[in-house]
Order: structure tokens, then sequence, then C-alpha cells
């Protein structure tokens, strides 16, 4: 890979500035794609934008920037987009800046003020290479200020009409993703979480890595195929889920959907069951409630354990004997148990503790 350190000034890269938002962005007379494929969406905040101008207007150091040129001679940026749209969005009169405790659009500014801002010079390492070096690159140098998540580093790697279609449904603010599903989901559209979980899910159910996903399709035209997937899932959950509760938010809905989709749910009764898990103390985990219910296994429900006073006690009661085998036992060597167990209506009282022996423990719960 060729790589050359070269100083451009603002006005230059500010020539030509153009935000064609999902058509692209574009700067330094044409020449330059500021928005290139691989990159994420623009996530700088009002204030980071703010102190990139405030560093520009005292005349402080930038850090480095990186293009790359092609065969035509026209470049894509490969990191630094956040800083470069900033410096083109104020110069551009999107934003005002604090000068003497006054805001201070560019067009406020004086002659002179606007000369140092256009004159600033921006340092900027220029490579050409293949695509596999760039992107390797891409991945070294990930000091763009804001880092990188893991679907960003993957977008950057399996760029291409696919990728393009996907983020379409799933990376932008107000998206469709976004406007079927946000109850459901956590994370921000801009910094890929929706497109990485609904690509995890189908992924999953393919028995395939997100990566190997990615690849697989990275060529195809269009990501319909990943939508009405998701569509799939969300439609799912809603119907036999209707009633919403903030614990169904973040839950790995896909997954589920793909074990459980095919079974047969009366929406009616897991209602009923829900409001009595929900309000039953034993319950310490109110999110565990819709995989339990789908899946039948108390361990998603986090159920209230017995406390070391409680057992400690109890052991002494019982002089380390088990009651099943009878024999005697170390108290490390002995394991809480519920009497009457929870499903039957057991509670964790003193009252339906015993200390077992490991072997027997596993054998009542049925696990050997």
């Amino acid at each position: 890979m060729q790589i050359k350190l070269e100083e451009h000034t603002i006005e230059e890269v500010f020539n030509g500035y153009e935000d064609n938002a999902e058509s692209g962005v574009v700067g330094f007379g044409g020449r330059l794609n500021i928005r290139p494929a691989f990159q994420r969406e623009f996530v700088y905040k009002e204030k980071e934008s703010m102190a990139v101008i405030d560093t520009v207007y005292k005349g402080f150091p930038l850090n480095v920037m990186y293009w790359v040129e092609d065969e035509q001679g026209n470049y894509e940026l490969l990191d630094g987009q956040q800083r470069t749209i900033s410096i083109c969005q104020y110069c551009a009169g999107d934003f005002s800046i604090m000068i003497d405790g006054k805001p201070r659009t560019f067009s406020n500014l004086t002659e002179a003020e606007q000369r140092q801002i256009l004159d600033y010079k921006l340092m900027i390492y220029v490579c050409k290479g293949s695509d596999k070096e760039k992107l390797d690159w891409f991945k070294i140098i990930n000091i763009a200020g804001v880092t990188l998540t893991e679907q960003e580093l993957r977008n950057a790697i399996y760029t291409g009409e696919w990728l393009t279609d996907a983020k379409r449904y799933f990376s932008k603010n107000g998206c469709a993703a976004y406007k079927i599903a946000n109850k459901y989901m956590n994370g921000e559209m801009n910094r890929q979480a929706y497109l990485e979980k609904a690509i995890k899910w189908l992924a999953s159910r393919e028995n395939m890595t997100i990566e190997e996903y990615m690849s697989a399709h990275q060529h195809d035209t269009n990501a319909s195929t990943l939508w009405l997937y998701f569509q799939n899932v969300i439609n799912w959950v809603k119907t036999i889920f209707p009633k919403y509760r903030k614990e169904m938010k973040g839950l790995e809905w896909g997954l589920l959907y793909n074990q459980y989709s095919s079974a047969e749910f009366n929406p009616v009764a897991l209602e009923t069951r829900i409001s009595e898990l929900m309000s039953d103390k034993e319950v310490t985990s109110k999110k565990g409630v819709y995989e339990y219910l789908l899946s039948g296994k108390e361990k998603c429900l986090s159920l209230r354990q017995f406390d070391d006073e409680d057992k400690r006690e109890k052991y002494e009661q019982q002089k380390g004997i088990c009651p099943i085998c009878q024999k005697h036992f170390d108290y490390e060597k002995m394991h809480a148990d519920h009497i009457t167990p929870w499903h039957a209506g057991g509670k964790t009282v003193p009252e339906n503790l015993q200390m077992l022996c490991r072997d027997c423990n596993l054998k009542k719960s049925g696990q050997i």
C-alpha cells in the first residue's frame, strides 16, 4: 500500500460540499466521497461538532485524517468522517458556536475570522491499495473519536448492494425497523444495533454467524429476505403477547421465534399466566417470564434462593445429615432445596428448606 501525508485547507475540502442524505455526501470539488458505503452514519452530537469547530477557530491541531485515492484520482474518506462533516456543516451555516459568549454561525463571523477557518490546514494521509488492504487499514486505524461498534466494522468488510438496502430498513433514525419494533429493541439505529440484531437472529436460524451470513449475501441485490424475516418476528411477538410490558424490551425475540414459532400458544392463557408471574415474589427475573412461558425452563425465572443464614441454620438443625440418604456431609458439600418445589406452590421460607447432598439434590431435580 502506498501512503503519503498531504495538507489540504478547509476551503479546499468544503469546495463542492453537498449532503444528499441517502445519496451520499461529497466535498473537495466533488472528488471526495465523505460517506462511503462502509462508513457509519454521522453520530456526533451538537456538543462534539461545536468542539471540532472551536478547535479549528483557535488554531489548535485536529487529529490526522485518512483518505483513499482510486485509479481515477478521486477519494474516499477512510477515517475522519465525523470531523469532516462537522466542519462542512458549520461552513454551510447549519449550526453556531459560542464565541465571546455569543452564538456565531459562519456567516456571522468577520471576513478575517472566516478566512482563518477556511485557511486552516488539515493533515491527511492519502493511501492507495487493494480493497482488502483498505479495509484492513480501516480496522487498524479505528480512531475516529467514537469507537466503532462490531457491526460498523462488519459493514466495512461486507459492503455492497445488499448492505446498502439493509441499512435502508435498519440503520436510519426513524427507519422502518424502528417504527415497528422500537418497544422491543435496545440500541441506536445509526450505530447499527438494529441491523446487527436482525442479522444475528436470521443467521442463527440458518446455523451461521453474522459474518458468515453477511459474506454469503454480500452481493445480493436486496435485503428483502432479512426485512421480511424481521417483520415476521415482531408480528409473532405482538400476536402471542398482545399486552406490552417494559420487560419485553431487549429480549432475544428472534432466537425465541426461531425455536418456538411453530408451536401453538393461547394469547389469553399466556396473559393470565404472565400477570401471575409478574406478581410472584419468588420470580426475581421478570424479563425471564416470556422465555419461561415458551420453553418451560424454570431457570429463566431466577427463582428466589435461600440466604446463607437460613441454610446454615438448617444444616445445624439436621446435624449435617442428608434427610434422603441419611449420610453426613460437610456444610460446603450440601445444597439448599425447596421441600415443596416452586411449581407446586412452594415458597422460599425456612419451613420449606432442607439441606441435601449434591447427588440427592440432583436426583430430586431430575438432573441425573
